[in-house]
């Protein structure tokens, strides 16, 4: 399981991403996202057949890119509404993602805003 800060936010571009890209380039996709690269959160992104994944962030002294690919299967992304072009997931959930099991049959946990408020 990975094991993160609680300050760490982990964001899946929803939309597939051309995989020859390396630092400047997925730091570029984190940018068309709304999203600031160097703010040290996880950016997750797959490729169109979903066979390879990438993690890119920053640990304040320079780029760190972690790479996955899968020799059988496809990542199972979650299901998103149309038009949205990222989604959170923790890191819980991106280590099921990683070992390639499927998220859409199991139940997501109620996300709470400050003060107790449902999403």
């Amino acid at each position: 399981m990975l094991t993160l800060p609680p300050s760490v936010r982990i964001f899946l571009a929803v939309e597939p991403t051309d995989m020859r890209g390396s630092f400047d380039s997925l730091a570029g996709r984190v940018r068309a996202l709304g999203l600031d690269p160097q703010d040290g959160h996880l950016y997750v992104f797959v490729n169109r057949r979903r066979r390879i994944m990438k993690v890119i962030f920053f640990d304040r002294s320079g780029w760190v890119i972690l790479a996955k690919r899968l020799e059988l299967g496809t990542f199972q992304i979650p299901q998103v509404r149309p038009g949205q072009r990222r989604v959170g997931i923790d890191a819980a959930e991106l280590a099921l993602i990683l070992e390639g099991i499927d998220l859409s049959s199991a139940p997501r946990r109620r996300r709470f805003r400050r003060g107790g408020a449902s999403r």
